[in-house]
């Protein structure tokens, strides 16, 4: 099994590269997906949340209100680390769960969006980042998601920068281009991750047969 980590900034198309990913053959851990799973209603995730925010983070059905919290938390940097010691650990747990799930020898591919700010690199055999300018990620956040120039900013500062991400990377998807160009990018990035996939299955120790 080789264990991917993926992420980007904010804006940056990475939801778009994982669904690439997953066309080639990569079994996709969202943790994005997943963290709205461990705060749905009737979770201890939620019941948690609640607890630190107050009911006015609750929509009227009892769900969380996701736009009226990130309101909240992406404006206070503390507020945003109380969120994240209660939604964090849920998500590793679960991701976990997955992982053990998938077969011996599949490329495994964690959509995490925060790998860079909680230091998660080290988690992975590989990074792979995908890379866009602020300028680009501001326009989708307010083209394509509603954003305000204020609260895609907001999003934006509170991650880590462009350069902190590109540190890490073992692997970078450029997405300022079109998008036939990026697929063809993907194409050459998944044969490069199944040719580390089938190194590493050779790599792995077998277990020894039990002596008579």
């Amino acid at each position: 099994m080789l264990k991917v980590g993926l992420t980007g900034g904010i804006g940056a198309g990475k939801s778009e590269v994982s669904r690439l990913l997953v066309e080639c053959g990569a079994v996709l851990i969202d943790a994005d997906r997943i963290a709205r799973e461990v705060v749905a209603p009737g979770t201890p995730g939620l019941a948690a949340v609640v607890g630190a925010f107050g009911q006015g983070v609750l929509a009227a059905d009892g769900s969380l209100d996701r736009p009226k919290l990130g309101s909240i938390v992406f404006a206070d940097p503390e507020k945003l680390s109380v969120l994240n010691s209660i939604v964090h650990p849920l998500v590793g747990a679960r991701s976990r769960e997955l992982e053990e799930a998938a077969a011996e020898d599949a490329v495994v591919v964690h959509d995490v969006p925060l790998l860079t700010e909680n230091g998660l690199a080290p988690l992975y055999d590989l990074v792979i980042v995908v890379d866009a300018s602020a300028e680009t990620q501001l326009d989708r956040l307010m083209r394509l998601r509603g954003m305000t120039e204020n609260d895609a900013r907001a999003r934006m500062a509170a991650q880590a920068t462009r350069d902190k991400r590109l540190e890490i990377a073992d692997i970078v998807i450029d997405n300022d281009v079109p998008l036939e160009r990026l697929r063809q990018r993907v194409r050459e990035v998944w044969a490069e991750l199944v040719r580390r996939a089938a190194h590493t299955a050779q790599a792995e120790p077998r277990e020894e047969e039990p002596q008579e």
